[in-house]
Order: structure tokens, then C-alpha cells, then sequence
């Protein structure tokens, strides 16, 4: 019978000589507390060194093949390295089914939370890599899994924030600039989410959600560009 770790492996397209690795990678620490039989290691280490490594050969791309000064360069990175671009690469490759939590992360309804996993995941399994088969070996994951979309960021400016974003865009088709109200909080006080609407006049264009009320701000001016199809 194939292991998670084993099928997940195969999933990315990666031999590991030691599977321990990734093992380690797909592990949370909430895993790790609800069984005590376990005898590995949670993914936190790895996800230390995995982001080092993944900020290095970003900004390595980035230096090497564009000569944007380098506050254009930081806002491209921040876009290509950021929790939600992260969590979405997550999702394309699979890598949920793979995962290792305790019961509470895996049953949890905060999705601001579970993006963070995901997020974390991918740095540790970059880490995982880098262990493995070096720096040339973790470079060729991150090319094909995560540079890949640097196009669509700079096509669709997602490296630009979206609430200022969105006010010059409102700005320029309704001639107004748009506001914010916090709609809803919920979730205990550790944990709290914050559910933003954006207006603009009287009207509710759209909602975000965050784990701060800047983040629900800035996901509600992202959703209602979207909605509105503003470029």
C-alpha cells in the first residue's frame, strides 16, 4: 500500500532519497498533538528554511531578467510569495489530500486560517527539497509551480494594493471613492475573522473576508474589482 507521503511525492513529479523529508513536510504541528505514538517531526523547520529558499530564487528571477527599480521588484515578489498566491499552488497541486493535522484544523471553517496552512506547507516541501536534492532542485520546483505565475500577476497588476487599486479604478468610472464597513465578526477572540463590505455611494458592491479588518478591507477591493470587471 502507498504511503501519503509516497503518493504525494509522485503527485509533485519529485523522487525523494529520503522520504523522511517530506514526510516531515506534510506534518502540522497539531498532528503531532493528538498522536502520541508519532515519532517524527512537525513542518515548522522546514517551512523556516523553505522560505528562505523560495525568496532567494524569486528575487533571483526577478533581478536576473527585469531592470524595474527595486520597489517594483519587492511589490512582485510580495505578490508571487504572498499566503493566498501560496495556498492557491497548494490547491493546484494536490497537496490537501496529503496533509497531516489534528482534527480541528482539518474539520476548520476559517479559511484565512487553512490558507496559512496550505502556505506554510509549500514552503516546508521547498525546504523538504533543498535537504533532499539541493538548492538546483528546489529552484526547478519553485520555476515550474510558482514563477509560472508571474505573468498573470503583472498582467492583472495583483502585485498593486487592491484597496488603492480599487479607489483609483472607482475614481475613474463612477467618479467617487469608495468606503468600508465592517459587516460582521465572528470567531472566538484567538481566532477572529472579520467579514468587510465595500461601498460605493450607497451601494454594496461586494464582501471580503480577513484575519484583520485591513485584510477583510483589502479582499472585499479585490472581490469587487473582480465582480465589477474593473482593469
Amino acid at each position: 500500500m502507498e504511503t501519503t507521503h509516497n503518493a504525494c511525492a509522485r503527485a509533485l513529479g519529485i523522487t525523494f532519497s529520503n522520504p523522511k523529508y517530506l514526510e516531515q513536510a506534510l506534518t502540522h504541528r497539531s498532528y503531532i498533538n493528538e498522536h502520541r505514538n508519532y515519532t517524527g517531526g512537525h513542518n515548522e523547520r522546514l517551512e523556516f528554511l523553505g522560505d528562505a529558499v523560495l525568496e532567494l530564487v524569486v528575487t533571483e528571477h526577478l533581478f536576473a531578467n527585469y531592470d524595474n527599480p527595486e520597489g517594483e521588484l519587492t511589490a512582485w515578489r510580495a505578490a508571487l510569495v504572498n499566503t493566498d498566491m501560496l495556498a492557491r499552488v497548494a490547491t493546484d497541486l494536490g497537496i490537501t489530500r496529503y496533509l497531516r493535522m489534528g482534527r480541528g484544523e482539518a474539520r476548520g471553517e476559517n479559511m484565512r486560517a487553512r490558507h496559512h496552512i496550505l502556505a506554510n506547507t509549500v514552503e516546508a516541501i521547498i525546504g523538504a527539497i533543498h535537504l533532499d536534492q539541493g538548492y538546483d532542485a528546489a529552484k526547478r520546483f519553485i520555476t515550474r509551480t510558482i514563477l509560472i505565475h508571474l505573468d498573470e500577476i503583472l498582467n492583472k497588476k495583483l502585485y498593486r494594493d487592491p484597496k488603492s487599486y480599487f479607489q483609483e479604478l472607482a475614481q475613474r468610472h463612477r467618479g467617487i471613492t469608495p468606503h468600508y464597513e465592517i459587516l460582521e465578526e465572528r470567531g472566538p477572540d484567538h481566532d477572529r475573522e472579520f467579514v468587510a463590505g465595500v461601498y460605493i455611494g450607497d451601494e454594496l458592491i461586494t464582501h471580503g473576508v480577513g484575519r484583520s479588518k485591513q485584510d477583510a478591507q483589502r479582499a472585499a477591493a479585490q472581490a469587487a474589482r473582480e465582480h465589477l470587471g474593473w482593469e
